[in-house]
């Protein structure tokens, strides 16, 4: 009988323990699930392919090697990964872009709601600029293979360095459909800040649903900022020509660059499929160079002279589902006018003017085929229109630069 009791009580402990073990082993698991739930994961890839006439610039590729001949070039647009970590009402995420030009990093920085309804944000680090709706619409979800022509001009790469605060009421408020960003940025692009002044960029946006298929938004976005002159010369637009202002007081003052823009979508489900349109307008003031309109994306002070423009651009684009059919075809039309105080025959050396005060705009014809939810097709033709100048060596008549991109996108 001892015996016996001596062995129940052996195997009584060795299932307590390996009960105990197994328990621990179970809350391990189980908190290493839970941390694993705190990380994710995502990114895309887009591979194409690219045609151009003679004088296209394509996006993946060197230039063209014959200057009188229609190229072509194949590469990778973007591959992004993106890692996420979320700890209560904090985030940190970094997303990379691998493609053959090398590795570079697009997003860095921290977001923290409010404790309270947690709707509203502060970020702070390498982000999207919250001007407009196409800045900060995914290159992965995005109909058209790029941004518009005044997009990629005035905000290269579409993020900047700064901090940015989101407002929105409880999402059971009738006025969460409101939405309010505002900033400060380096002004830089990605690049590191170089001086104490701050850009300001403010959005407002109201989204909603006025019916269960139908979608409408609008918004208004401003930016205020300013480009460092890098020399004593500033050139104004007066009378439709450039008027110099040479001062030794000019070197090391800043230049004004002021943006205003609106923006609208609408989107309806219907036995047709889905119908989606979306317009943005935008003008301000953008001060450049002699050959160049685009803002700076560098942590480089540049030293040379500094022209200032007024300058407008749009874009409207139309997508329509092919029925039932994991299709949607789609039109594009966009406007960019660097300087809206010449045009035409007035562009030239008679008025100070040159290639970065060419107006160009460009009709956007595709076709998206959605495979799956991950893998899609785009194929869109560019046929691109530029002002034109008996004046302007190169612009007398319309330069050579449609563009055809076949693309393969895969998103995880």
């Amino acid at each position: 009988m001892k015996q016996f009791t001596i062995i129940v009580c052996y195997c009584i402990f060795a299932f307590s323990n390996a009960f105990a073990q197994s328990s621990d082993k179970s809350d391990i698991i189980e908190k290493d699930i839970k941390a694993l739930q705190k990380f994710k994961v995502s990114g895309y890839i887009q591979s194409q392919l690219q045609t151009g006439q003679q004088d296209a610039s394509l996006l993946v590729g060197t230039p063209n090697e014959n200057s009188d001949k229609s190229f072509n070039r194949i590469g990778i647009r973007r591959g992004r990964i993106k890692f996420t970590y979320t700890e209560g009402i904090a985030s940190g995420v970094f997303q990379l872009d691998l493609t053959e030009k090398g590795i570079g990093f697009k997003d860095v920085y921290i977001n923290v709601m409010d404790p309270f309804v947690k709707s509203s944000s502060l970020r702070a680090g390498i982000f999207d600029r919250p001007f407009g709706y196409e800045i900060r619409y995914s290159s992965s979800m995005r109909e058209t293979p790029e941004r518009s022509n005044v997009f990629n001009t005035l905000f290269p790469g579409e993020r900047d360095l700064g901090a940015m605060i989101t407002l929105r009421a409880a999402p059971s408020s009738k006025w969460s459909f409101i939405e309010m960003n505002t900033g400060l940025f380096s002004g830089n692009g990605i690049r590191q800040d170089t001086d104490s002044r701050k850009d300001f960029i403010g959005h407002i946006k109201a989204e909603k649903d006025i019916h269960p298929n139908i979608n409408i938004g609008v918004g208004a976005s401003y930016y205020n900022g300013s480009i460092y002159q890098g020399t004593e010369n500033v050139y104004t637009m007066q009378d439709g020509s450039f008027v110099l202002s040479s001062d030794q007081d000019n070197i090391g003052k800043y230049a004004k660059r002021e943006y205003v823009g609106f923006n609208a979508q609408f989107i309806a489900n219907s036995n047709i499929g889905k119908t989606k349109i979306v317009g943005e307008y935008l003008y301000g003031t953008q001060p450049g160079l002699k050959n160049s309109s685009k803002s700076p994306n560098s942590s480089t002070q540049i030293i040379a002279d500094t022209y200032i423009r007024s300058f407008n651009g749009w874009y409207v684009l139309l997508s329509q589902d092919l029925g039932n059919l994991p299709i949607s075809a789609l039109v594009k039309y966009d406007l960019y006018n660097p300087n809206r105080n010449v045009s035409n025959n007035n562009l030239g050396d008679a008025t100070g003017t040159g290639s970065a005060d060419v107006a160009y705009n460009t009709l956007g014809l595709g076709l998206v085929w959605w495979a799956n939810k991950s893998l899609r097709v785009q194929a869109y033709y560019e046929i691109v229109k530029n002002e034109t100048s008996v004046n302007l060596e190169g612009y007398a008549h319309d330069r050579k630069d449609d563009v055809f991109t076949l693309r393969l996108s895969y998103k995880f």
